[in-house]
């Protein structure tokens, strides 16, 4: 497998140091230029690895601030501390996510009854659009797993505006794809082009913004969507409460459970005596292969360090992230808690959601422990980003790693 992101937590340290002396003014000028996937990045190419906590959100934000002061580097730290706001506002409304799963089992069902929509959606796909910047960037989107952040803006608006495409089955093709991709930014990305996460206000992709921005890569000969007509508004749920911190009994017999929403839990403050360690291979969905891969190089180089740390043999639990084998290992194990990292709305949260109760059945506690960064941030998502800056400060004042 070859891709130049960082597959461990060593060599997404080492880009953290890499790209520090780029997370100023240089990254401010030129972060929304694309090179495309031959060209020299204008990223800082971490949001796989800190996606999946390789390395922190904390760990990237301070060594820029530290390089470049906070206002040197606020714009390197306000992109990432966007995910953890997609996050925060995702998991106060849930079923925004279930809403976007059921919507796209119905549309890919509809898609046999509609031929023309099938053809452009095919189109889209396989990039034969005649759109030569979108035909590129799916291209490059499905070998690669990536593409700028920029660029994902142009390429939903395409989507939905020019080619007339359902922004459900856009957002699929992007989480099937994208090494980076989470529940959250993914739908709520999606949901903002078209007018429905800021209602009203879309993005229209523009051919001479796109020829500028890709160093003249692309022509766009072809003619785009002069107009960005909002989706139909839709009801947005009040935003709920969020589930309260859960706290592990230091004295009980406890095992870890590692999965690929954080594969750094050994740099955890980890309570209590940990007796057995064990993951599950990625369950987030039908990835790509490509995708399933480097998920697994991030899961397997977790594993190896918790084990290392620990000084105790890793397991693995079934490939379906099955409840009998967890069962089998916590009674195998003698365990009365195991312990993993908390899991925001998505299909790993789903999986714990029904692992918790039949594992109390056994008398076994699954305790999720939630990182200090997403514990403070979340509450302030409840409205727009702006609103959410306010936040960052209490962000940057902790310690990486510290639990909530």
């Amino acid at each position: 497998m070859h891709t130049r992101f960082p597959l461990s937590r060593d060599a997404a340290l080492a880009r953290i140091t890499e790209f520090t002396p780029l997370a100023g003014r240089a990254y401010a000028s030129r972060r929304n230029h694309d090179g495309g996937p031959d060209g020299r990045a204008t990223t800082s190419l971490l949001s796989p690895a800190i996606r999946r906590r390789l390395v922190s959100e904390s760990e990237a934000a301070a060594a820029a601030i530290a390089a470049h002061g906070f206002t040197g580097a606020e714009k390197f730290v306000q992109e990432i501390c966007w995910r953890t706001y997609w996050v925060g506002w995702l998991q106060q409304r849930p079923e925004i996510f279930s809403r976007w799963q059921a919507d796209v089992v119905r549309m890919e069902a509809m898609l046999a009854d509609d031929g023309k929509w099938q053809r452009r959606y095919q189109e889209a796909l396989t990039g034969n659009t005649g759109i030569d910047c979108f035909d590129a960037w799916v291209h490059e989107l499905t070998e690669t797993g990536w593409l700028h952040n920029h660029v994902r803006m142009s390429f939903a608006s395409i989507w939905c505006f020019t080619l007339r495409l359902p922004w459900q089955l856009g957002a699929a093709f992007f989480y099937k794809h994208l090494l980076d991709a989470c529940p959250a930014s993914n739908t709520l990305g999606w949901r903002w082009v078209v007018g429905l996460q800021t209602p009203g206000k879309t993005y229209l992709a523009r051919a001479d913004l796109i020829r500028d921005l890709s160093g003249g890569r692309f022509r766009v000969d072809a003619k785009l969507a002069s107009d960005a007509p909002p989706w139909p508004a839709d009801d947005v749920p009040q935003a709920s409460p969020i589930a309260r911190v859960q706290r592990a009994d230091p004295t009980a017999r406890t095992g870890l459970f590692v999965t690929t929403e954080d594969t750094s839990l050994e740099q955890l403050a980890l309570p209590g005596t940990i007796v057995a360690l064990a993951a599950t291979p990625d369950i987030s969905g039908t990835p790509a292969p490509l995708k399933h891969q480097v998920a697994m190089a991030m899961l397997n180089d977790g594993l190896g360090r918790a084990a290392t740390r620990l000084g105790i043999e890793p397991e693995r639990v079934d490939a379906t992230f099955g409840v009998d084998a967890m069962r089998d290992w916590a009674a195998r194990h003698r365990l009365t808690q195991i312990i993993t990292g908390d899991a925001p709305v998505g299909p790993v949260k789903d999986r714990l959601d029904v692992l918790a109760p039949a594992l109390a059945a056994d008398g076994v506690q699954l305790v999720r422990l939630r990182r200090a960064w997403d514990d403070v941030a979340w509450p302030h998502a409840k409205k727009g980003f702006f609103p959410f800056k306010a936040a960052i400060p209490k962000l940057l004042a902790l310690p990486p790693g510290a639990l909530a």
